[in-house]
C-alpha cells in the first residue's frame, strides 16, 4: 500500500493556540492509505454505482440490540455498534464465541449479492473498548485512563492499545470508540476516569500513544493490518469542561481559550493517523457540537486538517436545535458523517433519503460523507480480499483473549498507576507479616474494574464469575504475603479475633458511567473505610488505605486515620498489581495526573492553588512521609441527600430497591418476579422499565422525611389485575389510574399520606398480574405533604 501525506501548517487562527502547535514546523498528517485494489473497488468507483438509499445507509449506525442480520441484508448499513449494555442475541453477558458468531452473521448479510450493478459493501462493527475489550467476558481489563495517566508512560499505553486491538480482532470487531482524549477540568464529571489528565500536554502524549497502539503507525508496515483496529479520538470537543462537570452540559467562554485546553490533544491524535473522531454531546457557548458547522468543519477539518470520519455519539444529533433522533439534516450539513442512532434507524434512513432527494441535503455533501466511510473500510483492507471475521488470522483465537502476556501488561500498568499519598513507614510491607485485609472492595473484582466493564455501568449484579482469569486485590495481597513467608486473611468487616501486624483497608466508589456518575461535590460519604481505619487504630493496628475511585476526592478524614494511603484508581482485572507496590516488588512511581482537592465542595482545582496534593505529586517507598492533621470539616456532608430517591438512572445514596430479598442496585436487575431494565427518556438509560410477574412486589427504602413522593412515570399497557402501592399502611389501589395512563406518555404521580395513610421511609408497589411500569424520577417533596394524591 502507498502512504500519502499532506502538510498542515499551524498557521494563524485558533489552531495556533493548541498545545504543541505554536512555533513548531508543519505537522505530517496521515491520509487514508490507498489500497492496491482494482479500479472497480476504489471508494470513488464504488460510490458512483450506489443508489441514494444505499449511500444513506452507509451513514446510519444502529445498535445490535435493535437490528437483525436480516435488517442488515435489507438496508446495507455501513456501520453498526454495540452499546454498553448491548450484547449478541440480547445477552450482554454473552460468551465471546457469540460475539464472533454474530459478527459473521452481519458480515454475511452485508455481503449478500445485490441486483444489477449495485456494489456490495461490507459493514464494519464498532465497540467501546475504553479500557481493554472489557465488554467481553474473559478479556483483559486494563486500568481506566485516569490510572494510565498516573503512569505517565507512553510506551506502556502504546502496548496496552496493541493488546486491546488483538483482543478486539479475536471477536471479529473492526473499530473501537477509544481513546477518550478529554481534558477533564471538573472532577464532579461522571466521566473523569475516562480522562488521562487535567493537563492537555499529558493527554496529548498518551492519547497519541493509544492511537498508535490500536492502529499502528502511519506509513509503517502493519498499519491498520492484522491485529490492529480503527481508533476514535473523542469527544470533539469540550466534554471535560462543562459547567459544574455536568455530563452533556454547556462549555462557556472565549473560544480560543477553550480550544487551547480542550482541543489541544487533537493535533497529536490526528498526527498519529487516528481514523475517526467522535462529536461531543456538549454545547459550546450554547450550540450543540453535533450541529456546530464552524467547529466540526471549520476547525476540525479546516484548521486541524482532519480528513477521516466524524461519527456521532448516542443519539447526539437528536439534541441539536430543531432535530429529533429520526430527523436531523442539520448534523450532516454541519460536518457529521455517521449518525449513531441506536433504535430510530429506520425513520432516520427514510428522512435522510427524502432530504437528499428534495435537495435539503446536497448530493455533494452526501457523497463526501459516504466517501469517508468507504475510505475507512479501504484502510481496514475490506476491499482488498478481506474475509468474514471468523476466517481472519485472529478470529476465534481464544488463547489471545485475556492471554497471560496481556494480563502481564495490565499488571504492570496497575503497579505503575498506584499513587502513594501518605506513608508513615508502614510501607513497603515486611516479609513474614500477618496481614488482615478488610473492606467490601477488597475481594470485589467488579468494583475494582469500575464502569464500562462487561456492562455499561459496571457493578450491579456482576460477580467475579463474570471476570474469569481476573485477580482481586485481596487475592494479589494473599499471594504476595505467602511468597514472603507471611499470610493475609480476609476480614471484610474487620471483625477478627487475632491482632494482625498490619491491616489493609480497601474501599471506594461503586461503579458508574457517564451522567450516572456526576456529583454535586467531591465529598466521599460512604464511611465504611473510615470506620474500619478508626477501628484498627483503636486496636493499635497500623493501617494502609487503598482507595478505589474514578477521580480525586476529598479524603481528609481517611488520610488522617490511615498510616499509609494509596490512590489505586480503577485498576481493572489485575489486582495483583496493587500488591506489587505494597510489598515493594515494584517501586511506587505513580504520580497524580489530577490535582487532589483540599476542599470538598467540588470547585475545580486544576493546579496548585486549592490543591492538597498538586498535579505530579506522589511518594516513593524509600522514606516515611507524614502529613500534618487535615481539616475534617465539610459542609457538604451535612446537606440532606435524601430528597432524590431515583434520578438520572441512579438511586440516591441512602436508597435501596428490593424485590422481596433480592437487591436491585440502581434499580437494575431482577429477582423474585421483578425485572428492571434501563430505558432512555432524556438520556441513555436514565429511566427504568419495571416488569412485574403476577404477585411480585418492589420496595424502595430510604430516608424517612415524611414528605410526599413525586414520581415521573409512563404506562404502555394497562394492568391485567390489581396494582397497589403502600408506605407501610393499608395498600392503596392504583389499578384505575394506571389504566387511564396507558399510552399517554410520561406523566407524574404524587403519593402522600392523603392516600397512603402514612409517608414513611419505604414505598412498595405490588401487582397481582403481569404489569410493566416505566419510571424516570422519584423524589420526596416537602411542599406536597398532605396534598391530594394525583396521577
Amino acid at each position: 500500500m502507498e502512504q500519502r501525506f499532506r502538510r498542515l501548517a499551524c498557521g494563524a487562527g485558533l489552531a495556533a493556540l493548541l498545545a504543541g502547535c505554536a512555533g513548531t514546523p508543519p505537522v505530517e498528517i496521515a491520509r487514508a492509505p490507498v489500497a492496491a485494489a482494482p479500479d472497480a473497488n476504489t471508494p470513488e468507483a464504488l460510490l458512483a454505482r450506489m443508489s441514494v438509499e444505499r449511500k444513506v445507509a452507509q451513514l446510519v449506525m444502529p445498535d445490535i440490540g435493535s437490528i437483525t442480520p436480516e435488517d442488515v441484508r435489507k438496508y446495507r448499513f455501513g456501520t453498526i455498534l454495540n452499546g454498553g449494555n448491548s450484547g449478541p442475541y440480547g445477552d450482554d453477558k454473552a460468551p465471546a464465541a457469540d460475539w464472533l458468531k454474530l459478527a459473521d452473521e452481519y458480515w454475511e448479510a452485508s455481503t449478500a449479492p445485490l441486483p444489477g450493478d449495485e456494489p456490495v459493501i461490507p459493514a464494519v462493527w464498532a465497540t467501546d473498548a475504553v479500557h481493554g475489550h472489557a465488554n467481553i467476558i474473559g478479556a483483559t481489563v486494563f486500568p481506566h485512563n485516569i490510572g494510565l495517566g498516573a503512569t505517565g508512560d507512553a510506551d506502556l499505553i502504546r502496548r496496552i492499545g496493541a493488546a486491546t486491538a488483538v483482543e478486539i480482532e479475536v471477536t471479529g470487531i473492526d473499530w473501537t470508540f477509544a481513546p477518550t482524549i478529554a481534558v477533564a477540568r471538573d472532577d464532579r464529571w461522571g466521566r473523569t476516569y475516562e480522562s488521562y489528565s487535567e493537563d492537555p500536554a499529558l493527554v496529548s502524549r498518551l492519547g497519541a500513544a493509544m492511537v498508535e497502539g490500536l492502529q499502528g503507525r502511519p506509513g509503517e508496515p502493519g498499519f491498520l493490518g492484522e491485529g490492529k483496529v480503527a481508533a476514535t479520538a473523542k469527544h470533539f470537543f469540550g466534554d471535560g469542561g462543562t459547567v459544574q462537570g455536568v455530563d452533556q452540559g454547556d462549555v462557556n467562554g472565549d473560544l480560543a481559550a477553550l480550544m487551547a485546553i480542550h482541543a489541544a490533544p487533537y493535533p497529536a491524535a490526528i498526527g498519529a493517523g487516528v481514523a475517526s473522531v467522535m462529536a461531543s454531546f456538549n454545547s459550546i457557548n450554547g450550540t450543540k457540537m453535533h450541529g456546530n458547522g464552524p467547529l466540526l468543519t471549520g476547525e476540525l477539518r479546516g484548521n486541524l486538517g482532519f480528513e477521516g470520519l466524524v461519527v456521532g455519539d448516542w443519539n447526539g444529533h437528536g439534541q441539536v436545535d430543531g432535530c429529533t433522533n429520526s430527523d436531523c439534516p442539520q448534523a450532516l450539513l454541519a460536518g457529521l458523517d455517521v449518525y449513531m442512532v441506536p433504535e430510530d434507524w429506520k425513520a432516520l434512513h427514510a428522512s435522510l433519503t427524502k432530504q437528499v432527494k428534495d435537495g435539503t441535503i446536497p448530493m455533494a455533501r452526501l457523497d463526501e460523507a459516504v466517501l469517508r466511510v468507504l475510505r475507512l473500510k479501504q484502510q481496514l483492507g475490506i476491499f482488498d480480499g478481506e474475509v468474514k471475521p471468523s476466517q481472519r488470522a485472529l478470529g476465534g483465537k481464544w488463547d489471545r483473549l485475556g492471554s497471560p502476556e496481556h494480563r502481564a501488561i495490565a499488571r504492570e500498568a496497575v503497579a505503575k498507576s498506584q499513587v502513594l499519598l501518605k506513608n508513615t513507614g508502614v510501607l513497603p510491607l515486611k516479609a513474614g507479616a500477618r496481614i488482615e485485609v478488610a473492606g467490601r472492595a477488597a475481594d470485589n473484582i467488579p468494583q475494582q474494574a469500575g464502569g464500562w466493564s462487561v456492562t455499561w455501568q459496571g457493578g450491579g449484579d456482576l460477580t467475579a464469575a463474570d471476570f474469569p482469569g481476573a485477580t482481586s486485590i485481596y487475592a494479589g495481597i494473599a499471594a504476595a504475603a505467602r511468597a514472603g513467608g507471611g499470610e493475609a486473611v480476609l476480614a471484610v468487616d474487620g471483625a477478627s479475633q487475632a491482632k494482625p501486624d498490619v491491616a489493609i483497608v480497601v474501599f471506594g466508589e461503586e461503579p458508574y458511567a457517564e451522567f450516572v456518575g456526576d456529583r454535586k461535590d467531591l465529598a466521599f460519604r460512604d464511611e465504611e473505610g473510615l470506620n474500619l481505619l478508626k477501628a484498627y487504630r483503636t486496636r493499635g493496628v497500623p493501617t494502609v488505605a487503598v482507595f478505589l475511585s474514578g477521580r480525586a476526592m476529598w479524603m481528609n478524614r481517611e488520610l488522617n486515620a490511615a498510616d499509609a494511603f494509596v490512590a489505586a484508581w480503577l485498576p481493572g482485572s489485575e489486582g495483583a498489581g496493587v500488591a506489587d507496590v505494597l510489598f515493594g516488588q515494584r517501586p511506587a512511581t505513580g504520580r497524580l495526573s489530577f490535582s487532589w482537592p483540599a476542599a470538598c465542595d467540588g470547585a475545580p482545582v486544576n493546579g496548585p492553588q486549592g490543591a492538597l496534593f498538586p498535579f505530579g505529586y506522589g511518594l516513593d517507598l524509600t522514606a516515611a512521609a507524614r502529613l500534618a492533621p487535615l481539616d475534617e470539616e465539610c459542609a457538604a456532608l451535612t446537606v440532606d441527600t435524601g430528597a432524590a430517591w431515583f434520578a438520572n438512572g441512579k438511586l440516591g445514596m441512602q436508597v435501596q430497591a428490593v424485590a422481596d430479598n433480592a437487591l436491585l442496585p440502581d434499580l437494575r436487575g431482577g429477582g423474585n418476579g421483578i425485572t428492571a431494565t434501563g430505558i432512555d427518556r432524556k438520556a441513555q438509560e436514565d429511566a427504568r422499565r419495571i416488569a412485574f410477574a403476577p404477585g411480585a412486589k418492589l420496595t424502595l427504602t430510604g430516608p424517612d422525611s415524611g414528605a410526599a413522593w413525586r414520581i415521573a412515570y409512563q404506562v404502555n399497557a394497562r394492568p391485567t389485575a390489581p396494582v397497589t402501592v403502600t408506605a407501610g399502611g393499608t395498600p392503596f389501589d392504583i389499578t384505575q389510574p394506571m389504566a387511564v395512563a396507558e399510552g399517554k406518555g410520561w406523566r407524574e404521580m404524587v403519593l402522600s399520606s392523603a392516600c397512603l395513610g402514612t409517608a414513611g421511609g419505604s414505598l412498595t408497589f405490588a401487582s397481582k398480574g403481569a404489569f410493566a411500569l416505566q419510571i424516570s424520577e422519584i423524589t420526596r417533596d416537602e411542599a406536597a405533604v398532605g396534598a391530594e394524591c394525583s396521577f
